[in-house]
């Protein structure tokens, strides 16, 4: 066998191996997460949350979603952020507004690792809707609508999980199409 043939060789199984590894590591927003890198670390890839990562960096929140956890995270979208009423987001990101931005990041976030399936086993259990108790002290309402798992938030709004199961190494990911709010004070 020639060195040229040998080289293409060698070539064609790693990329096979590098498709075969691609194939098993998904993508938000076209960037690959890699499950063994922690919620953090990969968000900061996500060309759709760059607005959650400038939140959760101006909240003070990067050490605490790349601690161990495990933590389920569910992930707005940058376009959520957007259909926020107007200067919403400017004004949560302002220091004074410091608080509220915590107490709205944090109630994306369970203590708790589920996966989908888990969810949806959650939401069948108790009847077709499930309460989540969040790090926020939220109470949001799992619901399916169909196929799709459905978070109320406590002012009624719902969100839709449009990108399930994204596992990272400290817990997993759940793409939403929505903000969610805790109760108006």
């Amino acid at each position: 066998m020639s060195r040229t043939t040998t080289l293409t060789a060698t070539l064609a199984a790693m990329l096979i191996a590098g498709t075969a590894l691609a194939q098993g590591v998904p993508t938000v927003g076209g960037a690959p997460m890699f499950p063994e890198r922690n919620i953090v670390e990969n968000a900061v890839n996500s060309p759709i949350h760059t607005t959650l990562v400038a939140a959760v960096t101006e909240a003070g929140l990067v050490d605490t979603l790349a601690s161990a956890g495990p933590f389920t995270v569910f992930a707005p979208t940058d376009d959520a952020f957007a259909d926020l009423p107007e200067g919403s987001v400017a004004a949560l990101l302002e220091p004074r507004n410091r608080d509220r931005l915590v107490e709205i990041l944090t109630c994306h976030v369970v203590a708790a690792e589920a996966f989908s399936g888990d969810i949806v086993g959650m939401i069948n259990a108790s009847g077709g809707a499930h309460p989540i108790e969040t790090v926020g002290g939220c109470t949001f309402t799992a619901r399916m609508s169909g196929g799709m798992v459905m978070i109320e938030d406590e002012q009624g709004r719902m969100a839709t999980v449009t990108q399930a199961d994204v596992d990272q190494s400290n817990g997993v990911i759940h793409v939403i199409d929505t903000v969610l709010l805790p109760d108006a004070d």
